[in-house]
């Protein structure tokens, strides 16, 4: 039985970044971009970056009009030298590091029996072991903080012609809870799993009229496609203090999808 000891074990830490330092790697387009200025709109200084330069400009500009402190370095999280220059430059540019996401992918759209060892390998190395190493480097130099992982629901479901990309999100989910384990208490790492949302690379595919627009509204029980903007709430709170007791999670954002079948 848990002991009542007064009032203060009803009083709850609201979901909230303000005065968070936060980076999000891939955070200049797709789910990452809407990441990067939610956190920014949620009061967090906010460095988004990815390989482009003219990209990574382009979002501090908007980061800056919605208040947020930024800087512009790029990094290729392929380059274990690029990622630990993104940490130092992070800390340099905003006092320190509090947030982590990790929002870059890269996908090879071939059978297990199709697939090339070059594009099995350069999927792998932007979307599983980018996040290794930028989790080795950020955390070498957070005191305390999180790690939030995007991944997919290609971890936990067979979607044809994805081979590579669902085993970099498998190593994803497993790096996720391993971290947590060897991280913690000081900084919590966790992932969520976006279902079928809408981003400027997929609005053909899952746009209204298509067989798979069809199929996933009829077998979510929310009966649509998500957007980007609906994945930002989730990775706020697993960034914040109010989900201080939150580590070692996958949290499923998917419109109830999963536990149906595609």
């Amino acid at each position: 039985m848990v002991e009542e000891t007064g009032d203060d074990d009803y009083e709850h830490t609201p979901v909230s970044l303000a005065g968070k330092r936060a980076v999000v790697i891939g955070g200049t387009s797709g789910i990452g971009g809407a990441i990067a200025r939610g956190f920014a709109a949620e009061g967090a200084d906010v460095i988004a970056t990815s390989r482009t330069r003219s990209a990574v400009e382009e979002t501090a500009a908007d980061l800056r009009a919605r208040g947020a402190r930024t800087a512009t370095p790029t990094c290729d999280v392929t380059d274990p030298d690029d990622v630990a220059s993104l940490a130092s430059t992070a800390v340099d540019e905003l006092g320190g590091v509090d947030v982590v996401v990790h929002s870059q992918g890269a996908i090879a759209r071939d059978r297990v029996d199709e697939v090339s060892e070059s594009e099995w390998e350069r999927v792998l190395d932007v979307a599983l072991d980018g996040v290794y190493r930028s989790t080795q480097a950020f955390a070498r130099v957070m005191e305390s903080g999180a790690i939030v992982n995007i991944s997919s629901l290609t971890a936990r479901l067979a979607f044809p012609e994805t081979a590579a990309y669902t085993a970099a999100k498998g190593g994803v989910e497993a790096l996720t809870r391993v971290s947590a384990k060897e991280l913690g208490p000081e900084i919590r790492v966790n992932a969520i799993a976006p279902g079928f949302v809408l981003t400027p690379q997929n609005r053909e595919v899952y746009a209204e009229g298509t067989e798979k627009h069809a199929r996933i509204e009829e077998r979510a029980p929310m009966g649509r496609v998500g957007t980007r903007a609906e994945m930002v709430g989730a990775v706020v709170y697993l960034a914040s203090d109010a989900a201080s007791y939150t580590t070692g999670e996958v949290l499923t954002v998917d419109g109830g999808f999963t536990p149906g079948v595609f």
